[in-house]
């Protein structure tokens, strides 16, 4: 991917006709310049029609209030696959992953009923001390006075060690789960996607299925036990699922467990280094901590947006949304909405409602592993706090090629020994 373009994109955004401001394209996000657009249409047109964009025409909702709206009415605004799923591409025919975030009630709610057992407070628990060993590990491993790249000795250390342990999959063969959630969840038109098209991409989680499936058949003979896997082999609403359909709600949890934890590990340090003042503040009142972690979700919005379909007409924010139109919900702006979060442009370890921000969503598809990750960074950012490491960031991140995700490719630091 070519180094971000050189455009002022404030006066691009203020200039622009509101008709030809479109906030789905990729290199918004790729080269971090999202914010100018978004703070035009809360303020201009905070549900705002797309006509013509590559995904088809849209509307956008931007504001924190419209976004809650769109979110807690699953009646009206589906997330089915059958109408087009949750994300602004429509689901490619044929090739659909379905699982539970992808479906309505009551299909959503009795797979999800059946596998929240394996982020439940007692499961969490029991997991806390094996996390912290890793983390420790991790942190402990990492070289002193030189550089290296946060993402690969840090986030992606620790989120496939989390994967591998959710799947009790073997923990020499991590790095196969990372790759295979990088392949079903880029943007085929990346230049440095693993695949390029959504033929490579289904052939590639068929793959995936396949191997899983003989894991599940496995533990099906078995007594049940705690793994994700052997939850959903034992399941009375999984345990016949079609492999399609064992195929779908895997990839969930192992895009699910990898993406949001893993950039907001290095979203938080990120954002940590662009306030100092914030990050000194920490180092100087460990337990606040508590309140830090949800500020660095916030902060990352590892989710960009979801995608809902209007199953009748319906109105937003005073817009007439038609039946059958696409309904673009934007986490990563309403995170910024000057309406409902102070200072949110900045990144403060001490905000007052922390966990008022939406990057897990609301209603019945809010992240149900919303607590599994704030522990992850919880424990992170103890033992961080703990060694009283100082840590450097040598530049700025490079980001990915994908309005879906806001992941972070590279992040250079250096440790002072």
């Amino acid at each position: 991917m070519n180094a971000p373009v050189d455009i002022d994109h404030k006066a691009l955004a203020a200039s622009l006709p509101l008709d030809k401001i479109d906030v789905s394209d990729p290199r918004l996000y790729f080269d971090d310049a999202w914010q100018p657009y978004f703070e035009r249409l809360r303020r201009d047109a905070p549900v705002h029609y797309t006509a013509d964009s590559p995904y088809g025409p849209y509307w956008s909702a931007s504001k924190y209030k419209d976004i809650v709206q769109v979110e807690v009415n699953h009646k009206v605004f589906s997330s089915s696959d059958e109408v087009g799923g949750i994300m602004i591409n429509d689901a490619p025919k044929g090739m659909e992953r379905t699982s539970f975030i992808r479906m309505d009630p009551p299909e959503h709610d009795e797979q999800r009923r059946e596998v929240s057992s394996t982020v439940n407070p007692v499961t969490l628990n029991k997991m806390e001390s094996l996390i912290r060993d890793r983390t420790n590990m991790v942190l402990d491993g990492l070289p002193r006075d030189e550089p290296f790249n946060w993402v690969e000795r840090v986030s992606i250390e620790l989120t496939s060690m989390m994967l591998a342990t959710l799947f009790d999959y073997p923990i020499e063969d991590k790095a196969k789960l990372i790759r295979w959630s990088d392949t079903f969840i880029c943007d085929i038109n990346a230049p440095d996607a693993p695949v390029h098209s959504e033929e490579e991409r289904f052939a590639e989680q068929m793959r995936f299925a396949g191997h899983m499936n003989e894991i599940w058949e496995e533990r099906a003979r078995k007594p049940k036990s705690f793994d994700v896997i052997s939850i959903l082999a034992h399941g009375d609403a999984t345990s016949k699922m079609t492999l399609r359909e064992r195929m779908g709600i895997l990839i969930l949890f192992l895009v699910g467990g990898n993406d949001t934890t893993r950039n907001s590990m290095t979203g938080g340090l990120w954002g940590l280094s662009q306030f100092p003042d914030q990050f000194r503040k920490l180092r100087e009142n460990p337990d606040l901590v508590t309140s830090t972690i949800p500020e660095i979700v916030r902060w990352q919005t590892p989710v960009i947006h979801m995608r809902r379909t209007a199953m009748e007409d319906a109105e937003i924010g005073g817009k007439q949304i038609k039946a059958g139109e696409k309904v673009v919900i934007w986490y990563i702006s309403g995170n910024r909405d000057e309406d409902a979060i102070e200072r949110p442009n900045e990144f403060i370890v001490d905000r007052r409602r922390p966990r008022e921000h939406m990057s897990f969503g609301f209603g019945i598809h809010r992240c149900l592993g919303n607590r599994l990750a704030e522990m992850q960074l919880r424990i992170l950012w103890e033992e961080v706090l703990r060694r009283d490491l100082k840590i450097t960031v040598l530049d700025k991140p490079v980001y990915a090629y994908s309005n879906f995700l806001h992941a972070i490719r590279s992040l250079p630091a250096q440790i002072a020994a």
